[in-house]
């Protein structure tokens, strides 16, 4: 009964994050994309810091037209690679082929950058040729299976880039009008920083990326297409509120709180990993106005200096947002920060001195880690970036290696290992640099440590590493590799293990 309770209790809450969360999956490996274009956007357009019609895509002054890198990187190679990989999650290569076939007919059938078509054609194409295999699955005669593979998937892909070109793209097309027709009105009515009631207790509840990756990222490319900035880049990914909310922790906390903050403002305002801020919140519920505050100030300075970045900043990083800062907007952007922050700290301030007797009282010893539980709780995993807040003795590594495992280890040598989590990039990058460097130290060399999400594990890998609460989705795409199970990335004592047991097998 406690079970399913549990699971209501949290269902619409679990959904929009798993939502939120295969938006991500599709958006965030193709970041490195989106800055590449914010970079030769800034560059060699007309406007730029170094115009060069080839590139930019403007006439040159004899008159010649250039078509440029700026106009086919945004109309084509941005949503394909979104609708690639959207089709990849869904159904691996093969729908990730189809995917692409798909979109190409959503891009050509209207006149403005298909990213929302390719977040919504790219896995439905992916679907429908998923079902549609599993019809003739198993009843090929041999030697036709390469025949029926092909063109099944072409014949699929045609039909849905015609469907994509006369129904599905102008409908898309409609939809972002519609989006942006909101956004504007929100903006012209002076009504856009009250977003930041909605995006920063979002934040902390792990909902934002349902809709900073669906609505934000894609608004916010095609007005920079159109204006060279957006504002909408920095509604979610500014630091300041965050940024004032571990500082007045530094300066007005009390125990393992304040001891934690300091180091917590490095890897949030420098490393852009936003959610380590969060158990502060929880810790104390009143300082979500603190955030709330910082983020709308962030907003309204924007809006008052009409300032924004040319491509998403992600992760959320000081550095990040500077280096996509767009040429006439960096005292706006650079003063959103600022605010936000002195207005996130001012409040978050007066609410601490109110309770530090108290909480001197208690010494503040516990909170933090039942802020931490509960902060991996609305994620739905752990997180590697909250366990080193409070040390070994709050985010305990969950455990040595069992007697199973080690036996296990005895019996197969180890040397590819594998971090894996949901998007293959935070959490099991960071755990996979411990390991990693632990290795190294030790003088092991024929070991590889690499990272990669659990959608894309496969069957060929020695050992894989995962939190516990994604060891089972880990078996089943690698069902013959070993798997250790932590509950904390960074610091967990089964790494010492591994490397004990690495250096007992003889390995080099």
């Amino acid at each position: 009964m406690t079970t399913t309770s549990e699971k209501k209790s949290g269902g619409g809450r679990v959904v929009i994050q798993k939502f939120g969360t295969f938006l991500s999956g599709m958006i965030m490996p193709n970041i490195a994309a989106f800055i590449a274009w914010g970079f030769i956007t800034a560059f060699f357009i007309k406007t730029g810091w170094t115009p060069v019609p080839e590139l930019g895509g403007f006439p040159s002054a004899d008159g010649t037209e250039h078509t440029g890198l700026v106009g086919p990187m945004i109309t084509y190679l941005l949503p394909l690679l979104i609708a690639n990989m959207g089709g990849r999650l869904v159904y691996d290569t093969r729908g990730g082929v189809v995917a692409s076939i798909a979109t190409v007919g959503v891009i050509v059938g209207t006149d403005i950058p298909m990213f929302l078509g390719a977040m919504i054609m790219g896995p439905l194409a992916a679907w429908v040729m998923k079902k549609v295999d599993s019809i003739w699955d198993g009843k090929i005669k041999a030697g036709f299976e390469m025949l029926v593979n092909n063109f099944s998937a072409g014949i699929v892909g045609m039909i849905l880039a015609i469907f994509g070109f006369f129904a599905f793209g102008p409908a898309v097309q409609w939809l972002s009008g519609l989006l942006e027709t909101a956004v504007n009105w929100l903006t012209s009515m002076n009504l856009l920083p009250l977003l930041s009631l909605l995006v920063e207790p979002g934040k902390i509840l792990f909902l934002n990326n349902a809709i900073n990756q669906g609505v934000f990222t894609p608004l916010g490319t095609q007005q920079s297409v159109e204006t060279g900035k957006s504002i909408l880049f920095l509604i979610e990914a500014n630091p300041g509120p965050g940024l004032g909310l571990l500082l007045a922790f530094t300066f007005f906390g009390v125990g393992m709180a304040k001891a934690s903050a300091p180091g917590a403002i490095i890897i949030q305002f420098l490393g852009g990993i936003h959610e380590i801020y969060f158990p502060y919140v929880l810790m104390k519920p009143l300082t979500v106005i603190a955030v709330i505050a910082g983020g709308m100030t962030g907003v309204a300075t924007n809006v008052i200096f009409q300032t924004g970045l040319r491509a998403p900043a992600s992760p959320g990083s000081i550095f990040a947002i500077i280096l996509q800062t767009a040429s006439d907007s960096y005292v706006g952007v650079i003063l959103s920060v600022i605010l936000s922050a002195a207005v996130s700290f001012l409040i978050a301030s007066i609410i601490l001195r109110a309770s530090r007797k108290r909480d001197l009282a208690t010494e503040g010893a516990g909170d933090l880690g039942m802020a931490i539980a509960m902060t991996e709780s609305n994620k739905g995993k752990s997180s590697d970036v909250l366990s080193g807040l409070a040390g070994a003795g709050v985010a305990a590594g969950g455990g040595l290696i069992g007697e199973g495992e080690a036996a296990a280890f005895e019996h197969k040598p180890i040397h590819t290992i594998i971090f894996a989590c949901d998007a293959g990039m935070g959490s099991s990058a960071m755990g996979a640099t411990v390991l990693r460097n632990k290795i190294k130290k030790a003088g092991i060399d024929s070991v590889d440590v690499t990272n990669k999400s659990i959608a894309n594990l496969t069957d060929d890998v020695d050992l894989v590493v995962t939190h516990k609460d994604l060891t089972e989705r880990a078996k089943q795409q690698s069902p013959s590799a070993l798997h250790i199970s932590v509950e904390n990335f960074m610091n967990s004592p089964k790494y010492e293990e591994i490397v004990n047991l690495l250096q007992s097998e003889g390995v080099r």
